[in-house]
């Protein structure tokens, strides 16, 4: 285990000790190239608490983080079960669409994302305008609106969440004891309540843990707000992955950066306690 360990010592342990160390110092530009610095102890989240930009990031990446969440689980919930209805031929040619779906790395499906809705020849842009419904939206730019490049984002992500809690549900859901949906059945249930009454008691434990992690994912999310909007406009879209990214390496405030990470990183590692505590009373339920 030796190597292994060390390995995990070198890209991970290390990082997040500099990482914490800096956060202690007014790391900056000139330290890149001079390499001088000094400890300022806790200042830097003296002045990250004060700050109002850093504020309203935080605010926008909750809001957006349960939107996200949101869309992804119960669009997930209703593609797993409709796994459930397909033929077997139809079922697989569906699995593998969400594999590579799935698989796709993000910064190559946001560049799709930003040709599909890019003013002028997207095809969204055009397919909407054929429906004449929203009018004339050749020219629209989605990324200058605050509304429209959330809805552009959220769409995004959701697209690349759904594969992996609806494939997880489904393995889920096939293990449902099907005699206990016929005696539903036989009492006089719908199908909506027994989906409800009794497949939603028996996911509870794959749902909490799908939730669970795609909060912490999607409230990591960096590449595809970056790339479809650079946070814009006017900050709109600047989440706290944003904030850290301009502070850090656009406006080379690194220990500011170091700090914002942080306390990101603190707010992660109380999810994660939530996570694994429901988990462990999820597994002593069972």
């Amino acid at each position: 285990m030796a190597p292994a360990g060390v390995v995990l010592v070198a890209i991970t342990l290390a990082p997040i000790v500099f990482l914490v160390f800096t956060s202690f110092t007014d790391y900056d530009q000139r330290t890149l190239f001079t390499g001088a610095y000094e400890g300022v102890g806790l200042a830097q989240y003296a002045a990250l608490l004060q700050d109002g930009d850093f504020w309203a990031s935080l605010v926008r990446t909750v809001l957006f983080t349960a939107a996200m969440v949101a869309g992804s689980v119960v669009i997930g919930m209703a593609v797993s079960h409709l796994l459930t209805r397909l033929d077997r031929g139809v079922r697989f040619l569906v699995t593998v669409v969400l594999i590579l779906a799935w698989a796709m790395p993000n910064v190559a499906s946001s560049l799709v994302w930003n040709w599909l809705f890019q003013p002028g020849y997207g095809v969204v842009n055009w397919l909407l305008t054929q429906l004449r419904v929203f009018g004339d939206m050749t020219q629209t730019d989605w990324t200058q609106s605050p509304a429209l490049a959330y809805t552009v984002i959220w769409l995004l992500i959701v697209w690349q969440a759904v594969p992996f809690i609806a494939l997880t549900l489904n393995a889920a859901e096939t293990q449902v004891p099907g005699e206990h949906q016929e005696a539903a059945r036989l009492d006089g249930a719908g199908e909506l309540r027994v989906y409800r009454e009794v497949t939603l008691t028996f996911l509870k434990p794959t749902l909490l843990l799908v939730t669970i992690l795609s909060i912490i994912w999607d409230y990591n999310v960096f590449n595809q707000i970056w790339l479809v909007s650079r946070g814009g406009p006017d900050g709109a879209t600047s989440t706290l992955g944003v904030f850290t990214y301009q502070t850090a390496f656009v406006g080379f405030e690194v220990g500011q950066g170091a700090a914002i990470s942080v306390v990101t990183t603190l707010l992660l590692l109380g999810l994660t306690a939530v996570y694994i505590r429901n988990l462990l009373r999820s597994g002593e339920d069972l």
